[in-house]
């Protein structure tokens, strides 16, 4: 069993909200080293982030890593297109599932795994509104539920 720690970075919380996620992919990044800095420092955010198949490459665009404080000259674009690395199986899958109509690829969460930044990618349907309002009252009463066992505890 494979039980190698994983520190969590970054978590799209409104990628689970928008989105019904289908089937999800880790894939490594390539950065350059100002932007594996900021990252270790919790500077990303992926709430506008979106993956495509491009040139049968997978890339990450619209991701937002902050500039590295210490960086100076050498500090990186902060939107710029950053390529994912997976296997050419999984990559010939996600693009054949991308071609559907109104199937998504959005960023789900950014995590550190021995040491390497890993990002997961979600192969995600959009939510109609009544989805979204479901999703809202099953929280809502996860919360209550919550509350309740706690005042009898």
């Amino acid at each position: 069993m494979n039980t190698t720690p994983i520190k969590i970075i970054s978590i799209n919380k409104k990628a689970k909200f928008e989105y019904q996620v289908i089937d999800s992919y880790e894939a490594g990044i390539v950065l350059l080293g100002t932007e594996v800095k900021s990252i270790r420092a919790g500077h990303i955010t992926l709430k506008e982030g979106y993956s495509r198949v491009i040139d049968d490459e997978l890339w990450l665009i619209g991701a937002h890593i902050s500039e590295y404080k210490q960086g100076n000259q050498f500090n990186h674009e902060v939107r710029r297109n950053r390529k994912l690395l997976l296997h050419k199986k999984e990559l010939r899958k996600i693009h054949s599932e991308v071609k559907e109509k109104g199937i998504t690829l959005v960023p789900l969460k950014v995590y550190l795994k021995k040491g390497r930044i890993k990002i997961e990618i979600g192969l995600c349907k959009g939510k109609q509104t009544h989805d979204k309002r479901e999703t809202i009252k099953k929280r809502e009463q996860e919360r209550e539920i919550n509350r309740v066992t706690k005042e009898y505890r």
